[in-house]
């Protein structure tokens, strides 16, 4: 490696740094947590103020004190509700006062991070020596995590792979540089070197990436293609759920591109394109446009939101929900330069059976009812 990659690589790896563990996100694609995660949080650091400490903002207070912090994914943690002083919640221009006692805790518990091979089958959509793409299936981890160890993602790359590289500080995800919910089925592109790593993170923290989803959502958006420029963050009420706040005073910019693609009386198909990638973006901001994903339980999918009150209509509908059980959110493409030829790549994958077979269903019921 010449001295200018090695520059590149120094720089780029002080941004991508690993306090993204301390905060359990990849910075470069959605934070996500599990679905089915209670609301307790584990205390990962306590300090406690110098009874002579000065005033100073919480942020660099922290960066000080915890090895690697950058002031970003501290602000994002305190965002998020991660971090509290004297067991109140802060906001990150908070200034640290004498004999303060600061916890950060989080979703999961300190976690150990050898992950554990296991011969899980991949589909691998393609593969050279710097990369591979793979089309992960609904229900399957993208990375061991709190309430699953094993049977993910990362226990199958670490059979079928050795020696793929790791962001700093993201220890136990080898090869990750994004990620997607555990019943989002779709495309992931995994890391096989260090110089694939770094540059594909470095796309993802440009968004230059180009990723699009399809997604069955109730009702019929109007208009049929828009855009919706909303913060979204935790729920101050539900920490497993992503809210929207249309004011902008919490979360973190979220843009989602979306276009319908075709109407089936009471239910959508659309396209999604992500500008940025947050945790459940797109089914945060669907909830948010009262258009929520078909079936998506923690968003209020699975309840009968558009049609009629007929008994048929509702045995129809849990007939589709019996088929798809699970949000209906599909990562169709996606496209990025190439991090050792420099040329594009883009990937496109069929629509899951479970998937096809409901719109077959709603296609069904528009024609004949």
């Amino acid at each position: 490696m010449n001295f200018e990659m090695e520059n590149t690589a120094s720089k780029l790896t002080k941004t991508v740094n690993d306090f993204l563990f301390y905060f359990c996100a990849v910075k470069y694609e959605q934070t996500e947590f599990s679905d089915e995660q209670d609301d307790a949080l584990f205390e990962h650091h306590r300090i406690v103020a110098d009874p002579g400490q000065r005033l100073m903002r919480i942020d660099k207070f922290l960066m000080d004190r915890i090895p690697n912090a950058t002031r970003t994914k501290l602000q994002d943690g305190i965002h998020n509700g991660f971090v509290k002083v004297n067991d109140k919640p802060i906001k990150p221009n908070y200034k640290v006062h004498p004999n303060d006692v600061i916890v950060i805790a989080l979703p999961e518990p300190p976690r150990d991070t050898d992950v554990k091979p296991e011969n899980i089958p991949l589909t691998i959509v393609y593969e050279d020596d710097h990369l591979l793409v793979v089309n992960k299936p609904a229900g399957m981890v993208v990375h061991p995590a709190y309430q699953n160890w094993t049977g993910t993602l990362v226990n199958a790359l670490a059979y079928h792979f050795q020696n793929l590289p790791q962001m700093p500080g993201n220890d136990g995800r080898p090869g990750l540089v994004h990620r997607i919910d555990k019943d989002t089925s779709g495309l992931l592109v995994i890391a096989k070197t260090e110089i694939a790593i770094t540059h594909l993170a470095k796309q993802f923290f440009d968004h230059s990436i180009e990723r699009t989803y399809n997604a069955l959502v109730w009702g019929e958006l109007e208009p049929a293609e828009g855009t919706i420029n909303v913060n979204v963050g935790r729920s101050l009420k539900d920490r497993r759920v992503t809210t929207a706040f249309p004011e902008g005073d919490f979360g973190r910019t979220a843009i989602t591109h979306y276009k319908v693609l075709q109407s089936y009386r009471y239910v959508s198909l659309i396209e999604c394109k992500l500008e940025t990638g947050r945790t459940h973006q797109i089914r945060a901001h669907m909830k948010y446009l009262h258009h929520p994903i078909f079936n998506d339980v923690l968003y209020g999918g699975n309840e009968i939101s558009k049609g009629t009150v007929f008994t048929k209509y509702k045995q129809f509908i849990d007939n589709c929900f019996k088929i798809i059980p699970r949000q209906a959110l599909h990562a169709k493409t996606l496209g990025f330069v190439h991090p050792a030829t420099k040329e594009w790549m883009q990937f496109d994958t069929e629509l899951p059976n479970d998937f096809k077979e409901v719109i077959e269903k709603l296609e069904h019921y528009v024609k004949y009812n």
